[in-house]
This record gives structure tokens, C-alpha cells and sequence, in this order.
């Protein structure tokens, strides 16, 4: 935790706006605010709809203590549209179907899976403050109780 191969706490998060299904969203446009902004491999998943499924059970929390929670994964709009639905998702997915962004925080890394190797997000989280610096870097987590982590780390029982 604290970092991953492209990107260090300190570091000025890099810039991005990416579709989502209510509009293009910027991080840009996010200043002021603070941001949870989490990495998933891909929509309709297990791993991904639970840790998705926390962050929708959370969101009180988050927003009662500043932050925007915003999902990034290579699927299309119509897919998170879709995700969205499908769970009563209450934050934007964004769609990196370029995996540009990924790329950029460092996400996107080859990975293994049942002996195939292949490029892909690797699950990570990062979370910037109200100027768009990364206050903390969360890299390669488990989707089951990565959510309650952030919680018991960002969110004081005063404010959440």
C-alpha cells in the first residue's frame, strides 16, 4: 500500500474525463471535492459486483465525509449502464474502454489467470484530495472488505 510501479502519495493524480452514463465526468471538475477513485476489471463479475455492491452500501459515508466515489473499468457505457441497474449502483462507472486512464495510474499490467497470461486492470484504489493529490494508493486489493478497509481508514466515526 502507499504506492504502485507508476505513481506515488505525493504525487498530482493524473488528469482524465471519461464517459459515464449521465455524461463525461473530469477529474478536473471534481476539484474541491475529495475522490475515491477505484480500478475494476469488468462489469457483471463476482469479485467486481461485490466490492461494487460495498462502495453502493457506503456511499452515505463517503459523501457525509467529502468524497466522490467513481468506478473506472475498460466495459462500454451500455455495460456499466447495465452493472448500474442490475445492483442500484448510486455513483458513475466510467468507461476506459482505451484503458488510457488505467495505463496513466498504473492499472493496467499483465496479469495470470488459470496459467494464460494477459494485460488487464489490476483492482486498485486511489484517493485524491480537494487539490488532486494522491493521498493514498491502494494497489492490487481484494475486492471482499476492500471497501470496509477505506472506511475504517478515511471515515471518522464524527463524520460517518
Amino acid at each position: 500500500m502507499g504506492t504502485n510501479p507508476k505513481l506515488s502519495v505525493g504525487d498530482l493524480a493524473p488528469e482524465f474525463t471519461l464517459d459515464a452514463e449521465d455524461g463525461a465526468v473530469s477529474l478536473e471538475g471534481l476539484r474541491g471535492q475529495k475522490v475515491i477513485l477505484y480500478f475494476y476489471p469488468k462489469d457483471l463479475t463476482p469479485g467486481c459486483t461485490t466490492q461494487a455492491c460495498d462502495f453502493r452500501d457506503n456511499r452515505d459515508a463517503f459523501e457525509g465525509a467529502g468524497y466522490a466515489v467513481l468506478g473506472v473499468s475498460p466495459d462500454p457505457v451500455a455495460r456499466h449502464e447495465k452493472f448500474r441497474q442490475k445492483h442500484d449502483l448510486n455513483f458513475p462507472l466510467l468507461a476506459d474502454t482505451d484503458h488510457a486512464v488505467a495505463e496513466a495510474y498504473g492499472v493496467w499490467r499483465e496479469k495470470k489467470n488459470y496459467g494464460k497470461t494477459y494485460m488487464g486492470i489490476v483492482r486498485s484504489t486511489f484517493v485524491i484530495d480537494e487539490q488532486g493529490v494522491l493521498t493514498d494508493i491502494q494497489d492490487n486489493v481484494r475486492a471482499k472488505g476492500h471497501v470496509d478497509r477505506l472506511v475504517a481508514n478515511f471515515i471518522t466515526p464524527a463524520e460517518g
